[in-house]
């Protein structure tokens, strides 16, 4: 899939493995990408080595080439997208460790040997009241545990380790790698949501948990609203797109609209893969994350529309889309992304 460095992914290798993630879409939306072999077949294809660092395994893709896989993935099975962004924000936190650490475990991850996720949220945005952490770490006699909540955990009852955030009762941040077996630590149920319930969100339980590695110092602390997240709305937006255009074959009036809406993500990819090359200002990369957010969303209901009734029936592409782009509205947003999708949706303008 990837050559070290490279600017974009193999061309055949990422359409072929886009016609196997296709032809598992629907049981994956069921079950799960683990369960459905969708995971195993990003390892096999070369994607997940993409996101390890030459020395431990991977093959290192550039940012650009990694956001063109993510967009193109979420264009056919938005579910096994999601999953691998959290599989590959737990690998980055691993990278930033010691390199025992990286040594021990990204080799095992690149070649898909060990499932893994992600477990941060509870650090920015879902606290106790009273402002008590929701997961707390405590050190004695040199062990660590841990005691609380991650409320969002994707695939938390398919990974052999969980890679999680916590503060100490001085408020210092560390990450520690958590197997799913530990003792006290219990997975709930998946979520049952309004899209993407394959992707198997569990909310999960620390009672005393001894995690297995700590990571440490915790850097620049959690970052949300990244650019992968805007990539896989501008590959749902795609998907939204050629409902389109597949509608507009009978009936010429939707050619505009399509045509409208191609120029308009095309735009915005260019915006996100100057940024994945130059860098971007935080500022700058929340405002293109809300502008993905407000077209995916305009996108899917166009598709909706066009679709007629057919449309509105639970199973028809069109249905799938609309709820899928209602996820962008509740996943990882920063402040200002929530507000200016609001005031979007309040039709004022930004405050």
């Amino acid at each position: 899939m990837f050559t070290p460095g490279c600017r974009h992914p193999d061309p055949a290798a990422l359409s072929a493995l886009c016609e196997t993630l296709a032809g598992l879409a629907q049981e994956t939306a069921d079950i799960g990408p683990w369960r459905s072999g969708a995971f195993a077949s990003l390892a096999r294809s070369g994607a997940l080595a993409g996101f390890i660092p030459a020395d431990c395994g991977g093959t290192a893709a550039t940012e650009s080439a990694v956001l063109e896989m993510l967009a193109a993935l979420s264009a056919r099975c938005l579910t096994t997208a999601l999953a691998l962004t959290q599989w590959a924000s737990a690998c980055r936190i691993i990278a930033g460790g010691e390199p025992a650490l990286r040594s021990s475990r990204l080799p095992a991850l690149a070649r898909g040997d060990t499932p893994t996720t992600v477990g941060i949220s509870q650090l920015s945005t879902s606290r106790r009241h009273l402002g008590t952490p929701a997961l707390v770490a405590a050190r004695s006699n040199g062990t660590w545990r841990l005691t609380g909540l991650c409320p969002w955990v994707t695939g938390a009852d398919s990974s052999d380790t969980i890679v999680t955030g916590a503060l100490t009762e001085t408020g210092e941040q560390f990450f520690f790698v958590v197997p799913t077996a530990a003792r006290g630590l219990d997975i709930a149920p998946p979520l049952q949501m309004l899209a993407l319930s394959g992707s198997r969100t569990s909310s999960v339980v620390f009672r005393d948990v001894e995690p297995a590695d700590v990571i440490v110092p915790a850097g620049a602390g959690v970052r949300t609203g990244g650019l992968a997240t805007t990539a896989l709305a501008v590959g749902s937006t795609w998907a939204a797109i050629a409902i389109l255009d597949e509608e507009a074959h009978g009936r010429p009036a939707l050619e505009p609209v399509a045509a409208g809406l191609r120029a308009e993500v095309d735009e915005l990819w260019r915006q996100l893969d100057e940024a994945a090359e130059g860098g971007i200002e935080p500022a700058d990369r929340d405002r293109l994350r809300a502008h993905a957010n407000g077209l995916v969303v305009r996108a899917a209901q166009a598709a909706l529309t066009a679709s007629k009734g057919a449309g509105f029936v639970a199973g028809h592409p069109a249905e799938r889309l609309v709820r899928e782009s209602m996820f962008f509205l509740v996943w990882s947003c920063p402040q200002s992304v929530t507000s200016a999708v609001m005031c979007e949706l309040a039709g004022i303008g930004d405050s």
